[in-house]
């Protein structure tokens, strides 16, 4: 079983090898993670789509033939060749990039929360291997520490100090822990399973977890920015979209300009001679598309209106459960502070009782009734201890997800 000052030395090893590990599986993640991988190929969709709307409208171009040939003064007319291109509004293109440029900057946004969320999932899963691995090694020692128990019991029961029923409950206990040490066995693979799949690989590959984690008393946060955090960022650009959605409605309730060309082929006029017998026709054109029923336009205006209310409310209640995770976040850190001590104390205590029922045993009058309520008073001290570090380190990723600009 490891002394006090051992665990004490351990949970206090300085955390640089840990940090750097754990950034190395989160930068992993941040380039391996399908998800991620997804809204990044949104993102790039989002600035095409910046190109996409610099583009004019189609140009028409249309021929026909006449089937019967209408006559002019100057020859019979063939055929009709026209081309045409509508212009819309001066302005209206570059509002239209701007429309596409906020939405590219929202799916950005989408990358960024992303990313933020990943580096939690793979941080609390990281402290969550952590836990099983360390509560696999405390119920090992305390194994091997009922072995030694019970051969001190099988020594006196020689001498006829102890009986066989204490020995059977020394071995009892021994299968019981080793059960439970099986069970986290099932428990590791299951998260390491999940861990890695945050990082896309194979679902086996082994994982390098810290041996220890220092924990310090926590230093009280001011004033937190919230209103910095990319959750309630995206919709204050999603709520500028809206705006410049708006503008470009309006842009785009007036007219749109047509320019356009015809061309008639005339044929000659037999047995007549004059400057114009034969002249093709050439006709430029104007044309202007006016939106006399533009309720359409009067409608989108409305919606988005009641689209800005809405994005308004959605973040006002985002902001308020942020800011409710947040104080959920500090206070369970502190408390995993006080914990984690409180264990401390109690391990201390438990192994001067230890202590003392090893000098009875000496003097030929240990219980080891007592001995087994030790035992399980140090155990459960010792797995209380590993869950106040590992909520202490899993509470710390939340604050961090949302303090870390």
């Amino acid at each position: 079983m490891k002394t006090i000052t051992t665990i004490v030395t351990g949970l206090l090893v300085v955390m640089a090898v840990q940090g750097q590990t754990l950034d190395s599986y989160i930068q992993e993640a941040e380039s391996r993670n399908p998800e991620v991988q997804a809204f990044e190929l949104r993102y790039n969709i989002s600035k095409e789509k910046v190109d996409e709307a610099d583009a004019f409208p189609k140009t028409e171009v249309s021929a026909g033939v006449f089937v019967s040939e209408p006559e002019t003064r100057t020859g019979a007319q063939k055929a009709r060749f026209s081309v045409k291109q509508m212009l819309p509004w001066f302005g209206t293109i570059t509002l239209r990039e701007n429309y596409a440029s906020s939405l590219a900057e929202v799916d950005y946004l989408d990358i960024v929360i992303t990313k933020r969320k990943l580096r939690l999932s793979v941080s609390q899963s990281y402290y969550e291997l952590y836990a099983i691995k360390e509560k696999q090694v405390v119920l090992g020692e305390n194994i091997q520490l009922l072995k030694t128990y019970e051969k001190l019991a099988l020594t006196s029961v020689e001498v006829g100090g102890a009986s066989a029923v204490d020995v059977l409950r020394l071995q009892i206990r021994q299968n019981e822990l080793k059960e439970a040490k099986l069970v986290l066995e099932q428990e590791y693979r299951a998260v390491q399973t999940q861990f890695n799949n945050f990082l896309n690989r194979n679902e086996n590959t082994a994982i390098a977890v810290v041996d220890a984690l220092s924990v310090e008393e926590p230093i009280e946060i001011q004033q937190v920015q919230l209103e910095l955090h990319p959750e309630l960022e995206k919709y204050d650009r999603l709520y500028e979209s809206v705006a410049h959605s708006e503008v470009l409605n309006q842009k785009e309730a007036n007219p749109n300009l047509g320019f356009g060309l015809d061309y008639i082929p005339v044929a000659k006029r037999p047995g007549v001679d004059f400057s114009d017998n034969g002249k093709d026709i050439l006709m430029p054109m104007v044309s202007l598309s006016i939106p006399i029923f533009n309720n359409n336009y009067k409608s989108r205006t409305v919606q988005n209106e009641l689209q800005q209310e809405e994005i308004y409310a959605q973040k006002a209640n985002r902001r308020n459960l942020l800011e409710t995770i947040l104080s959920d976040a500090l206070t369970k850190k502190e408390a995993s502070y006080i914990k984690y001590n409180t264990q401390l104390r109690n391990l201390e205590q438990a192994k001067d009782a230890e202590e003392i029922l090893i000098k009875n045993y000496e003097t030929g009058t240990i219980d080891f009734n007592d001995v087994l309520d030790i035992q399980e008073l140090q155990l459960r001290f010792q797995v209380n201890l590993v869950e106040a570090v590992k909520n202490y380190y899993v509470q710390t990723a939340i604050i961090n997800y949302l303090t870390n600009q």
